[in-house]
């Protein structure tokens, strides 16, 4: 009997950018960047998932003001572009590709894990419920943001940080658009009650997600800039409206109009519907993440909903993923417990089935 040939772990043309699979590292925050910037422990533990077809970066600020969390790296200095240096020749030189995420936690961070100077800003000044971690305090209450003045500074910051990425070395940029972060801020009416033009109707808060985008693909060209986005997505405080599908079907036509590279979309509170209505808007790249298994991510990619598939969690356990689920061993669990902790610990000691 003629055996399936797997769609998985086939090769894929993601612009100019050969993937030696469909199996992309979704980013995840680790928190090991101390005084953030990237360091040798983070050259190793994305140099030994270089299996994948293409790594995304945990969420990397591109200012100051974004280092809400704490330990997070930033992209935007020289100390900070040679760190990134050294990760993207590690995962260079073992066949792999990457993007780094850019992520600006808006609203959710806190002063107190920010440089000198830094603030937290937002679309406008209203507070995310809940709390934050700070190494210097320990749990501290979310603070009233300062609403964003300067929009155009504000894309700068994000155009200089995209720069910075490819003098670093990287393969191209992920807009961090989803989960609550500045970008979703300005999308959502949780947290923008602006009465500007980057406020009110669903067309004006899609305008800065849009304007960013077209502004970092002219910086460094659109085949190397991708997007993610999480519409109904509850997370840090978000509110989903009553317009959310028809807004996000504009936002995608935008920047089906700018050109990016792809559309990466988390879609545990999606409609299935609408991934697939949005990805017939698109057109072009779409890759899905949402509690994968190797079968669910072959059937996916075989239907067509999407031509790449984003495994998190079980990329923090398992650094040889992709062989495992090519040969159906088991998978490591990781543990929880160490996500976010500094050190080795949970982050470069787990084996890969070779060396177990």
């Amino acid at each position: 009997m003629e055996q399936t040939q797997s769609i998985l772990f086939s090769p894929y043309a993601l612009g100019s950018i050969q993937l030696k699979n469909r199996v992309v590292m979704a980013p995840m925050t680790r928190a090991r960047a101390i005084g953030n910037i990237p360091n040798e422990l983070m050259v190793k533990h994305y140099s030994d998932r270089a299996e994948a077809g293409l790594i995304i970066t945990e969420g990397v600020s591109p200012s100051p003001n974004g280092l809400g969390y704490a330990r997070i790296p930033g992209l935007y200095s020289e100390a900070q572009i040679a760190g990134w240096k050294a990760v993207t020749e590690g995962v260079h030189a073992k066949g792999g590709k990457i993007f780094v995420q850019l992520m600006h936690t808006g609203r959710q961070g806190h002063s107190l894990n920010l440089p000198e100077g830094g603030k937290v800003v937002s679309a406008s000044a209203i507070a995310a419920a809940g709390q934050m971690w700070t190494d210097a305090e320990g749990m501290k209450e979310l603070p009233v943001p300062e609403a964003v003045a300067d929009i155009p500074a504000l894309i700068a910051e994000f155009v200089h940080s995209a720069k910075s990425a490819i003098a670093a070395g990287f393969d191209g940029v992920e807009i961090h658009a989803a989960n609550g972060y500045l970008p979703m801020q300005f999308l959502n009416i949780a947290a923008n009650q602006r009465t500007d033009n980057y406020g009110g109707s669903f067309e004006n808060r899609n305008r800065f997600v849009l304007e960013l985008a077209e502004a970092m693909a002219a910086a460094i060209g659109k085949d190397k800039v991708g997007i993610r986005l999480s519409p109904f997505n509850p997370f840090n405080d978000m509110k989903a409206d009553e317009h959310e599908a028809e807004q996000y079907k504009a936002l995608v036509e935008g920047l089906k109009k700018v050109g990016l590279t792809y559309i990466h979309f988390l879609t545990f509170a999606m409609p299935a519907e609408l991934v697939d209505e949005l990805h017939q808007i698109f057109g072009g790249t779409f890759i899905l993440n949402g509690g994968y298994t190797k079968d669910r991510a072959e059937a996916d990619l075989t239907a067509g909903r999407a031509e790449l598939i984003s495994f998190g969690s079980s990329f923090i356990g398992n650094p040889d993923l992709v062989s495992r689920l090519a040969s159906g061993a088991a998978l490591a669990a990781p543990d929880q417990a160490t996500f976010y902790t500094p050190g080795e610990v949970g982050y470069n000691d787990y084996p890969a089935l070779v060396n177990a």
